[in-house]
């Protein structure tokens, strides 16, 4: 005997498993949609990051010189003050700039900014010096000379080189270079 298949239990089962088909495409499609969601939110927190370090990054342009701007209130202060006393002797007035370069003096160190004061005889540094010219010399030529202009650094950069004059060997009338040990000092 042979079962023929009853059409209602294949209708019951094909809707049964349409059923499941919606829910299944149901649930999927609420899952895209909270993911969706998800990523449009980590969008607009990420747009307002980038907005708020944008405005970071103006507001430390716009007041990054502010904390030496206040510590340099009492040199103005004390300049201002030299110039309006009328009557006051060379000394005062010497003493006044004395104690206004102080507190200037004070301001560098606090800003942790140093003078670069190389040495006569100190060996010539491009990375701190700047040659301004090179004379004939009986010392050890790429040496500092003379020390025109005192340079400055901000923590480890150079804001301005000290600006020098660097020895170079002498030459005899053939051109030459003597070299500083066979140099006659007559």
């Amino acid at each position: 005997m042979s079962e023929t298949p009853n059409p209602q239990e294949e209708s019951v089962s094909a809707a049964a498993e349409e059923k499941t088909l919606d829910q299944l495409l149901a649930e999927a499609q609420a899952r895209i949609q909270e993911q969706k969601d998800a990523w449009l939110r980590a969008m607009a927190e990420t747009e307002n990051v980038r907005k708020r370090a944008q405005a970071d990054v103006q507001a430390a342009h716009k007041f990054g010189i502010e904390r030496i701007a206040e510590s340099l209130l009492p040199v103005m202060d004390s300049l201002e003050a030299a110039l309006g006393v009328a009557q006051g002797s060379p000394q005062a007035l010497r003493d006044g700039v004395e104690l206004t370069l102080k507190q200037l003096k004070a301001v560098f160190q606090r800003v942790e900014l140093a003078p670069v004061e190389p040495v006569v005889g100190e060996r010539f540094d491009p990375h701190q010096h700047q040659a301004m010219a090179a004379v004939e010399s009986t010392t050890e030529p790429n040496t500092v000379v003379e020390v025109m202009l005192k340079g400055y650094r901000l923590h480890d950069r150079i804001l301005r080189p000290a600006l020098v004059t660097v020895a170079k060997a002498l030459e005899n009338t053939d051109g030459n270079p003597i070299s500083p040990s066979n140099a006659d000092p007559n």
